[in-house]
C-alpha cells in the first residue's frame, strides 16, 4: 500500500489505476535500496568517478566586490552533461537496473535531463532510451537533441499543445501506461505523483549537503539566504534541502517571470499560480477560471513549466521559502553578469538565480550578507538563444 507522500495538503497520486502497480513497484523498490549499503556504495561512486562530485562551493569575488554581498556560487554547471541533473538520473538508473527494468523513458524541456538519462541509459548498459521532447523546445536545443542521439536515446518531438514540457510529461505518462513491464519513467524534476517528489529530492540532496559543510568550513557560519531557480523544483529543493531546518537562512526559490506575471505569457506558477492537480499530484498550477491548464512562457526552456513540485508549493504556503519572478530580460542580464564578471557563462535557467541574487545584494537591508546560488547548470546549451535575444548572428 503506497504512502500518501503529502507535504501539508499537497502532493498525493492522482493518476489513472492503471498506473498504480508501477508506482507502487518503484515506492518499494526506492524504500527497499535508498538505505541499501551496496546499492549507496555504487551511486557514490558513480556521482564521484562519472558525475564529478563534489562539486565548488566557488567564492565569486568580482561579483561580490560589485554586489556588496559575499556571493558563492554552488557549481553544478561543473558536473558531467553541464548540469544537476545528472544526481537524479544515476539514482534513479540504478534504481531501474536494479529493478530489472530494460528501458528508461524521459521528458525533457532544456534538453539536460535527456542528456543525463542518456548516458546513464549507455553506461548502465540498459538498451532502450527514448526521450519526449516539445518540438518547440526540439527547435530551440538543437544542440542537445544531438548530445542525446549521440549518446544512443532517440528524441522524440511531441507536437500536440504548447509543444513543450508539459506535453512531453503527457506524452512519457501515455508510453508508459503502454510499457510498465519494461520500462521506468525517470521524472527529472520533483513534480508528479508519489514517490517521485520525495525521491528526486533524495538524490538531489546531495546538493544541500555539501553546500552546507562547504560555507561552514569556508565562513564559520550559515548563509543568510540560498537562491535557487525553480521550474519543477529539483536543483532548489536540492539546495533547500540543507538548510530548510535553519529558519535563519532565507529561501529563495526564482521563478521564470517570463514578459511578466502580469501578462499570461509567463512561467511564475507559484507567484501568479493557484491550487490544482496536474501530472499526478496537488500543487500549484497556472490555470484559467475554468481548470483548464494555461501555456507557461520563458525565455528558457527549462522554465516554462506550468506547474511545480509539491513540496515547493508546501514551502510557500508555510511561509519558509519566498518565491519571486525573473523576467527573460532581467535573466538575459544575470547571463551577461556572471560571464562578464566572472567568466563563468551560466545556463539561462540558472540566470534568473544571478539576476535575483543581484537584486537580494542591492536590497539596503542586505549589504554585506553571504548569500549561496545555486549554478544548476552552464550555458553551452543556451548560446544560440542568447545570440538571437542580444540581436547577433552566429
Amino acid at each position: 500500500m503506497m504512502e500518501s507522500g503529502k507535504f501539508g495538503k499537497y502532493g498525493g497520486v492522482f493518476v489513472p489505476e492503471l498506473i498504480i502497480p508501477a508506482l507502487e513497484e518503484l515506492e518499494e523498490a526506492f524504500l527497499k535500496y535508498k538505505d541499501d549499503e551496496k546499492f549507496n556504495t555504487e551511486l557514490q561512486y558513480y556521482l564521484k568517478e562519472f558525475a564529478g562530485r563534489p562539486t565548488s562551493l566557488y567564492y565569486a569575488k568580482n561579483l561580490s566586490e560589485k554586489l556588496g554581498c559575499k556571493i558563492y556560487l554552488k557549481r553544478e554547471d561543473m558536473l558531467h552533461t553541464g548540469a544537476h541533473k545528472i544526481n537524479n538520473t544515476i539514482g534513479q538508473g540504478l534504481l531501474a537496473k536494479y529493478m530489472g527494468k530494460t528501458r528508461l523513458i524521459a521528458e525533457t524541456g532544456a534538453g539536460q535531463h535527456g542528456i543525463a538519462t542518456a548516458v546513464v541509459g549507455a553506461n548502465f548498459k540498459i538498451p532502450t532510451v527514448d526521450v519526449y521532447m516539445g518540438s518547440e523546445d526540439v527547435e530551440r536545443q538543437k544542440l542537445n537533441v544531438f548530445r542525446m542521439e549521440i549518446s544512443g536515446a532517440k528524441v522524440i518531438p511531441v507536437h500536440s499543445g504548447s509543444k513543450t514540457l508539459k506535453d512531453a510529461i503527457n506524452e512519457a505518462f501515455r508510453d508508459w501506461i503502454t510499457n510498465i513491464q519494461t520500462t521506468h519513467y525517470l521524472i527529472g524534476t520533483t513534480m508528479g505523483p508519489h514517490p517521485y517528489p520525495s525521491m528526486v529530492k533524495h538524490f538531489q540532496s546531495v546538493i544541500g549537503r555539501e553546500a552546507r559543510e562547504q560555507i561552514l568550513e569556508k565562513e564559520g557560519a550559515l548563509p543568510d539566504a540560498a537562491i535557487a531557480c525553480v521550474g519543477g523544483g529539483s536543483n532548489a529543493m536540492g539546495l533547500f534541502s540543507g538548510f530548510v531546518d535553519d529558519n535563519e537562512v532565507d529561501l529563495i526559490g526564482v521563478e521564470g517571470g517570463g514578459e511578466g506575471i502580469e501578462t499570461n505569457k509567463t512561467g511564475a506558477t507559484l507567484c501568479k499560480g493557484t491550487e490544482g492537480i496536474l501530472h499526478g499530484s496537488l500543487s500549484y498550477v497556472l490555470q484559467n477560471q475554468d481548470g483548464q491548464i494555461r501555456e507557461a512562457s520563458s525565455v528558457s526552456a527549462g522554465l516554462d513549466y506550468p506547474g511545480v513540485g509539491p513540496e515547493h508549493a508546501y514551502l510557500h504556503t508555510s511561509g519558509r521559502a519566498n518565491y519571486v519572478a525573473v523576467t527573460n530580460e532581467e535573466a538575459l542580464r544575470g547571463f551577461e553578469l556572471l560571464s562578464r564578471y566572472e567568466g563563468i557563462i551560466p545556463a539561462l535557467e540558472s540566470s534568473h538565480a544571478v539576476a535575483y541574487a543581484e537584486k537580494y545584494a542591492k536590497m539596503p537591508e542586505n549589504k554585506g550578507k553571504t548569500i549561496i546560488v545555486n549554478l544548476s547548470g552552464r550555458g553551452d546549451k543556451d548560446m544560440f538563444i542568447v545570440a538571437k535575444e542580444m540581436g547577433r548572428e552566429l
